[in-house]
């Protein structure tokens, strides 16, 4: 078995909401949104040539994949954005669904990783500005 079907295999499970693997290294997570990406990329422990399944990618997404050096990555909802921006990178990128963008949570505009990362082209500058931005709605929602 391949390690993206392997990925597709575990997201599609129903347990998680993303999933990186190589071989037998295996990172798995259900955290919600772009938090398992941000975790992950934060714990320094990434992969390099990893194969990702992912529940929605949007441009925000696809740049930490292609940050932590994934070679390939499949989202059940995928935004043009990411497929862009995947290409760019010569990351290899499949979905089921394609869509134009990806809106946030409430359903009532752009997710705000999304506009986070809009007029952004490093991935650094996006992770940082990812992680302010996570920092920011966590703390919003407490109050």
């Amino acid at each position: 078995m391949t390690d993206i079907i392997r990925a597709k295999e575990l997201l599609k499970s129903g347990n998680y909401t993303c999933v990186v693997c190589k071989g037998e290294y295996l990172y798995t997570s259900a955290a919600k949104g772009i938090s398992p990406m941000v975790e992950y990329l934060s714990a320094d422990s990434h992969v390099t040539g990893f194969s990702a399944a992912d529940k929605i990618v949007g441009k925000a997404a696809a740049m930490l994949f292609s940050l932590a050096g994934a070679k390939e990555v499949f989202s059940e909802v995928m935004s043009v954005e990411a497929v862009r921006y995947f290409e760019k990178k010569g990351i290899s990128c499949t979905y089921d669904v394609l869509t134009e963008r990806i809106i946030n949570r409430s359903g009532t505009g752009l997710c705000p990783m999304e506009e986070t990362v809009a007029d952004i082209d490093d991935e650094e500058t996006a992770f940082t500005a990812i992680k302010e931005k996570l920092r920011i709605l966590r703390q919003s929602s407490t109050k």
